[in-house]
């Protein structure tokens, strides 16, 4: 009978993290990626001394990639940094240039985020190398470590420009896009001492690539209700993002009597809650989130006369998101319509669903199995690099559980016993991929 240990002992941690991590030699194999995430969640590894931010080609960003260059070295890896800022460590295998394995994840955040995210699937890659590089043991293909550095699209408005510039390149529209400060990404990269124009060659050519593994927190709460510290993933949601601009009409909010208000504000508020009640009611795996909402003032005394929604919609697969948003539309249009005001509703981004690839996720069910851990078989509602990789590779995940499914929080939780059994599991996934001969 499997029984969950118990969360990790904060005074064990903070002993641990006090000390050079660079230095651990920890039996463990959980508790050295739990720590490095540790020590990367403050400054100079943030932006912020109040909180954790590490954006992408920021300094704290400049900090992270020296340090972990430091830790893949020490486990065995050549590294490089690509023309996107992606540092990779390659641990060759038998024969020089062989296909390789890729495990990664990201290391920017998104503002007060915990320090896991992401994070965490990077420090696993690093252990799962070093596991084989103690022992001395190369394999028929090369792994490498991959830490893209931006997933999260928190400081330009895309996600996944690392990962997609490995699988597909990056668009001259998506070089010109700006930060809040008017920064492009072309200046960006030039000013981390990048050349914008050699981004091309990020690009994996084909048959570079065996296949793609992404260790990750669970970032919601099954994992946790059912007893259980890792899970195989089966696929990702499909995504869409959407961006509903009501237009209305300035005006005095002591003069204007009611019946002649067109108030932006109040359609966007109407518009949020159409969107919760529709997905609220819509398939079991349906989700939707209004995450910002702004308006035209600021002011008390002064009706809004436009306000903007930002929407995220997403289900298992593309049918469902996609008339859940169609829905949504038809909605916000007859808000708009019955209140006088007029409409805009754009397309801002479109993830489709990525399901995992049948064997890989079978060999790492297997591998879970090898650590005593039941193969709990779960979908991700979160968006993860692999949906980009997974246009040149076959790709596989594995969850960790995280405390009361808290993510994207200062409050982020993970126990280092619930992350060596993703360390040992990540080791057995390889040994099992070089037994099949894949």
């Amino acid at each position: 009978m499997w029984e969950p240990p118990l969360f990790r002992r904060p005074d064990v941690m903070d002993a641990i993290v006090a000390r050079q991590v660079m230095d651990l030699l920890i039996p463990d194999m959980g508790l050295r990626p739990v720590a490095r995430c540790d020590a990367l969640g403050a400054a100079p590894y943030s932006e912020s001394s109040a909180f954790l931010l590490r954006p992408y080609l920021t300094a704290s960003h400049r900090h992270a990639l020296d340090l972990l260059s430091d830790w893949m070295t020490e486990a065995g890896m050549s590294v490089r940094l690509d023309p996107m800022g992606n540092l990779i460590g390659r641990y060759e295998g038998l024969t020089p240039g062989a296909p390789a394995l890729l495990i990664g994840s990201h290391i920017d955040t998104v503002p007060d985020s915990g320090r896991y995210d992401g994070a965490l699937g990077v420090m696993l890659g690093v252990e799962c190398v070093a596991a084989f590089s103690r022992a001395g043991r190369r394999l028929p293909f090369a792994i490498e470590v991959i830490a893209f550095g931006d997933e999260e699209g928190s400081r330009f408005p895309a996600s996944m420009l690392c990962s997609k510039a490995i699988a597909s390149g990056v668009s001259a529209e998506a070089l010109a896009l700006t930060d809040q400060n008017g920064v492009t990404l072309a200046q960006s990269l030039e000013a981390f001492g990048l050349d914008p124009s050699r981004v091309a060659e990020a690009v994996r050519r084909p048959g570079e690539v065996l296949a793609y593994v992404e260790a990750h927190i669970e970032q919601g709460p099954v994992l946790e209700s059912e007893g259980l510290p890792i899970g195989v993933v089966t696929g990702i949601a499909a995504q869409l993002r959407l961006r509903a601009k009501f237009v209305g009409t300035a005006g005095h909010a002591g003069t204007t009597p009611m019946n002649l208000r067109a108030d932006a504000l109040a359609a966007g508020a109407a518009g949020v809650l159409a969107v919760e009640r529709i997905c609220r009611d819509g398939a079991q795996d349906l989700v939707g989130t209004v995450g910002k909402f702004q308006t035209s003032t600021s002011a008390f005394n002064v009706i809004a006369g436009e306000a903007e929604i930002f929407i995220d919609v997403r289900a298992s697969d593309r049918d469902t998101r996609n008339a859940a948003a169609e829905h949504i539309r038809q909605e916000l249009e007859g808000i708009a319509e019955a209140r006088g005001l007029s409409l805009e509703f754009v397309q801002v981004q479109d993830l489709p669903g990525c399901p995992c690839d049948p064997e890989l996720t079978r060999l790492m069910g297997e591998a879970v199995e090898d650590v005593g851990v039941p193969a709990r078989m779960l979908m991700s509602g979160a968006g993860h690099d692999a949906m980009a990789v997974a246009r040149i590779a076959p790709v596989a995940m594995l969850f960790i559980r995280c405390e009361g499914g808290v993510s994207h929080n200062s409050a982020e939780q993970v126990t280092y016993e619930d992350t060596g059994f993703a360390a040992r599991a990540m080791v057995a996934f390889v040994e099992r991929l070089e037994a099949r001969g894949l």
